[in-house]
């Protein structure tokens, strides 16, 4: 039995932090343990232009603890009148990592997000020159489509075109969520890689809803069935290139989960590489931890991994329940609060 491991220092492939008090609460966890993250753009206003990113940057540079060597990576925020020069400024001028498609309305802030793809094409052509990455939160979001099939509708309605008509373009499917997913990824790669949230390989929908609606569990993509959290279980845990750490940490306020509407997002940055270890563990597959949370991901950016390290053990701790936020939102639920995790960072 493993009782000791240590890795390169991992990288978080999406991340919310939000912005001001959330942002200053929320960031030193994720600072702590991780070398990089890909910061999401959603906020309100969204983070559209390269001045919004920089702006965005700065704002996140201040809210790092003293001494910090982590590495915020900004995104931009797609939308129908996206102008291709400024992405490519932005690009060109180490503000801007990748791009970030919502589509409208399919998850917290994204009303603002795209509403007819082919408006968005000249974008995608001008990143396939520059070799500049696209990520995508993969549903559709037709009311007519049961919301458990939305990441297999996207797939094929939207990301298969996409990458016969841009095949040079480097794709990010994010929070993989669903078998089919997965097996499109084999299909799509190297093209595309998709990350996995710790969540969606510990959690199906009868843990959300089969013992009373624990609201905490919402997410976009929701949690879908046991087979397809065995399917990201076995992804994860393969060691194959096309697949990364991006635990989709995202905070809300207690008051924002627990609305008639509650908030779609799990804050799971203060226990994120513990879970992954725990569940690397019980697959057998510690072996493979390093390439999917350190490696996977550097590889698919085209950026090199971390050369720190980080040293876990098989120690018993118990996670905090809640974050305590400075401002109105007060403080915010953090997921497996209470429980008892079996792994922890001890360097």
């Amino acid at each position: 039995m493993i009782d000791r491991i240590t890795i390169r220092k991992p990288d978080d492939w999406h991340l919310h932090v939000r912005d001001n008090d959330m942002m200053r609460a929320c960031l030193p966890y994720t600072a702590r343990n991780f070398g990089r993250a890909i910061f999401m753009p959603n906020l309100l206003p969204p983070v559209r232009t390269m001045a919004e990113g920089i702006a965005y940057r700065e704002r996140a540079m201040a809210a790092l603890p003293e001494g910090s060597t982590f590495q915020p990576l900004i995104t931009c925020y797609l939308t129908d009148d996206t102008d291709p020069d400024d992405v490519e400024r932005g690009f060109k001028e180490g503000v801007f990592t990748g791009v970030k498609l919502y589509p409208a309305n399919a998850t917290t802030n994204s009303a603002a997000g795209v509403t007819d793809f082919a408006k968005i094409e000249r974008v995608l052509a001008r990143m396939e020159k520059l070799g500049m990455r696209f990520l995508i939160h993969g549903e559709e979001v037709d009311p007519a489509i049961d919301v458990f099939d939305r990441e297999a509708v996207f797939i094929e309605r939207r990301l298969i075109p996409m990458t016969k008509n841009f095949p040079g373009l480097k794709i990010i499917l994010e929070h993989l969520s669903s078998k089919i997913g997965v097996e499109y990824i084999r299909s799509a790669a190297p093209q595309v890689g998709a990350s996995i949230t710790p969540y969606h390989l510990q959690l199906n929908r009868t843990d959300w809803l089969g013992w009373g609606n624990k609201p905490y569990m919402y997410c976009m993509p929701v949690i879908k069935t046991e087979p397809d959290r065995l399917a990201l279980r076995d992804a994860a845990t393969s060691g194959d290139a096309c697949f990364f750490l991006g635990t989709d940490s995202a905070p809300h306020s207690v008051a924002k989960k627990l609305a008639v509407v509650g908030a779609a997002g799990l804050f799971n940055a203060p226990v994120a590489i513990e879970t992954y270890a725990q569940v690397f563990d019980e697959e057998g597959a510690l072996d493979k931890l390093e390439a999917f949370a350190s490696l996977n991901g550097p590889r698919h950016y085209g950026l090199p991994p971390n050369e720190e390290t980080i040293t876990l053990e098989r120690q018993n701790w118990v996670a905090p329940e809640e974050m305590k936020v400075e401002g109105p939102e007060e403080r915010a639920l953090i997921y497996r609060g209470g429980e008892v995790i079996p792994w922890r960072v001890v360097s």
